[in-house]
């Protein structure tokens, strides 16, 4: 642990309503900041915050409130600010993934959802039909199922998903809600064919990341392998799940899929190739950058 002296407590707090032993979070998260700038993290002060709010107990915006880390919880900050730096991911650190409205559980083994595939997520809710039925493939933590059933008008919603750790946190935050989960792989044909020819939104983040791309230590270290790359050009899986997609939606339905920033012409023209989509578009995300393509189903 760190000794309070390293951030300046005691005579030199000059600080009458802070005792001794104890540690301003203004000083903690100034260190906490220095140490995870060396550490190279992309957010230090955001994270540094987040950090001392999850310690803390409050939320980030009334971390001026609080007068002092007793020494117990500054001990705990310790711990958690050098796990940060070492690029343990801050969503593994505090147990939870910020996704549109919801906090998702997540942790080993699962995929931490990005703020990219919220606009995936606009986009359905804008053609999902009011009762209508909409399947998430390559489901992950639940975070596009999850807000697709919170936020649409009555939709059932099924969440797809073969990796058992993943799937573990998948029913962690399906629980309580309306989401149908299913354990299977989402290129198997027999997976939800009982609903085939009836789905009128599918909707897939697959993995896509072609083998061999230099990726941070976060993801490198602690996201799946197996949900982030996919074979050499990154289409392994979005190759196989355009046709399943085909299959499940009705005539009119409306196919979703993230895709690498690498991806922006060849995945439009897979779905071409397919010959069952028309309408078929790519979109960027808020960097500008190519991140899903969508199309419809014909027939």
């Amino acid at each position: 642990m760190v000794d309070v002296k390293d951030y300046g407590v005691g005579s030199a707090s000059r600080h009458p309503s802070v005792p001794a032993d104890r540690v301003r979070p203004s000083w903690a998260i100034s260190r906490a900041v220095r140490v995870l700038t060396a550490g190279r993290v992309d957010s230090p002060r955001v994270d540094a915050e987040l950090l001392a709010a999850h310690v803390l107990g409050v939320g980030r915006t009334r971390l001026a409130l609080v007068e002092a880390f007793t020494p117990a919880q500054l001990a705990a900050y310790d711990d958690l600010v050098a796990r940060r730096a070492a690029r343990v991911p801050l969503q593994h650190l505090t147990g939870s993934a910020p996704f549109r409205e919801l906090d998702l559980a997540v942790g080993p083994g699962v995929f931490i959802p990005r703020p990219e595939t919220e606009l995936l997520v606009d986009w359905a809710l804008r053609v999902a039909p009011a009762g209508g039925l909409v399947v998430d493939l390559c489901a992950g933590s639940g975070a596009i199922a999850l807000s697709v059933a919170a936020e649409a008008r009555e939709v059932t919603v099924y969440a797809v998903e073969q990796a058992l750790s993943a799937l573990a946190w998948l029913r962690r935050n399906a629980a309580g809600s309306s989401v149908r989960v299913v354990a299977g792989s989402v290129l198997d044909p027999t997976v939800l064919s009982t609903v085939d020819g009836q789905v009128d939104v599918v909707l897939c983040n697959p993995p896509y990341v072609p083998a061999g791309t230099p990726v941070p230590p976060e993801v490198a270290e602690h996201d799946p392998a197996e949900a982030v790359f996919a074979g050499p050009d990154g289409l392994a899986v979005i190759r196989p799940v355009i046709a399943r997609a085909a299959g499940l939606l009705r005539p009119g339905g409306w196919f979703g899929v993230e895709h690498d920033d690498s991806h922006g012409a060849v995945v439009p023209e897979l779905l071409r190739a397919d010959g069952r989509y028309a309408e078929i578009e790519d979109h960027v995300d808020l960097a500008g950058c190519p991140r899903f393509a969508t199309a419809r189903r014909i027939g």
